[in-house]
């Protein structure tokens, strides 16, 4: 009896002790970094970027979510889910959609003149069309040139003396980024919404996704769980340099510009904003190809701001290539949005660094889900190019 009980013992602690020693191995499973975790913190450390977060969707469903560095370098505050970031010019995007909404109900036409909307605009103005505007086609003169500084203190003057500007080019000739486009977008959608854009974007977007950390503002706004904003950046005698020493980036978006970049938010929510986009919940479907295609010049070619970024469409950088194009707003050199269509997949990276660029590492991310992606491999290379690797692999070369 004795034997039997100290057998019984035996087994109920050894049992435990398995249990244990699974949960234990089990959780450090979970927490130990995967190909993903590595590859943003390599970019990290390359390009010294403070904080990071990170959002992926996957069939559907935001599969991932990745916070690294700091969110505060002063006070060595962590980033976390709640950290919220600065989007910049992906807040053209948000734009686009609000532009396809009213497309939807009827109250504007993508290809009418901007003068049947506002006709208070310069006469010179009139005959550049709402998609024009949207894909920075226009030739208007930016109110914002060479990096003008615009505030609140001196927006109503901008504003005037940008109307004084000669056209840059006929619209539909060239491809120009420039403020001056949303401006007017933004204008068009207090006068055809009724209310100002802001509180349209809020009420057709951000309360129907159920972002509650989603705002418009900038850094005067006190942002609970708001990243500090860096930059490596300086300015020597009036010349552009780059400086080892991490500086504070002070960013400011006057209210009338705030459609070309004037909300924060967090990788999460962006996700989900990007699946409710894909679900039909903030446009009908077939409108989302009218919004991702690129914009035609005059000659029919397509520009963007170059590299990768081919196209421009509704306020949404394109990708074109033969696999896996994208839509990929980005915004202040420091954050992007990667949305493969054809691949059922999203990957948000938001970064504290102006200067970081994700969108030129955020394709070897995607490689981690689609594997024939991997720079290794020969992807983004021309088809002759392809083969030659495919063949050194194939001898046991690699690069």
């Amino acid at each position: 009896m004795k034997n039997s009980r100290y057998s019984f013992w035996l087994r109920t602690v050894g049992a435990a002790l398995v249990l244990l020693f699974s949960v234990a191995s089990t959780g450090q499973a979970q927490s130990a970094p995967d190909s993903v975790d590595q590859l943003v913190q390599r970019a990290m450390r390359q390009l010294r970027i403070p904080g990071v977060q990170l959002a992926v969707v996957r069939h559907g469903q935001v599969i991932k979510l990745g916070n690294y560095g700091l969110a505060n370098v002063q006070d060595s505050v962590p980033v976390t889910t709640q950290t919220r970031f600065f989007l910049n010019s992906i807040t053209k995007a948000f734009v686009g959609v609000a532009v396809m909404q009213l497309v939807e109900s009827g109250k504007l036409d993508l290809a009418a003149p901007v003068g049947r909307y506002l006709p208070e605009l310069p006469a010179t103005w009139h005959p550049v069309t709402v998609r024009q505007l949207l894909t920075h086609t226009s030739g208007l003169p930016d109110i914002m040139p060479e990096d003008a500084l615009v505030t609140e203190n001196n927006e109503k003057e901008a504003w005037v003396q940008v109307q004084t500007q000669p056209l840059d080019f006929p619209a539909g000739q060239q491809f120009a980024y420039n403020q001056t486009n949303y401006l007017l977008l933004g204008r068009l959608i207090d006068k055809l919404s009724g209310q100002p854009f802001a509180q349209f974007i809020r009420q057709r977007q951000i309360e129907v996704v159920g972002m509650p950390r989603t705002s418009a503002g900038d850094a005067h706004d006190v942002l609970p769980h708001g990243a500090r904003g860096y930059t490596y950046t300086q300015y020597v005698d009036g010349k552009r340099r780059r400086s080892p020493q991490l500086q504070n980036l002070f960013e400011v978006f006057p209210p009338s510009l705030r459609t070309a970049a004037g909300m924060s938010s967090t990788a999460e929510e962006m996700a989900r904003w990007v699946l409710a986009l894909q679900q039909g919940k903030l446009l009908q479907p077939q409108s989302l190809s009218t919004l991702w295609t690129p914009g035609r010049l005059n000659d029919g070619s397509q520009r963007g701001f170059g590299g990768k970024l081919t196209g421009y469409a509704l306020g949404w950088p394109t990708i074109t290539r033969p696999e896996h194009p994208a839509v990929a707003p980005v915004g202040g050199g420091r954050s992007a949005v990667f949305l493969y269509p054809q691949d059922e997949l999203a990957i948000v990276v938001l970064t504290n660094l102006q200067g970081a660029n994700p969108e030129r590492f955020i394709d070897a991310l995607a490689a981690c889900y689609l594997p024939d992606m991997r720079v290794e491999d020969g992807f983004g290379l021309p088809p002759t190019c392809v083969l030659c690797t495919a063949h050194c692999a194939s001898v046991g070369f690699r690069t």
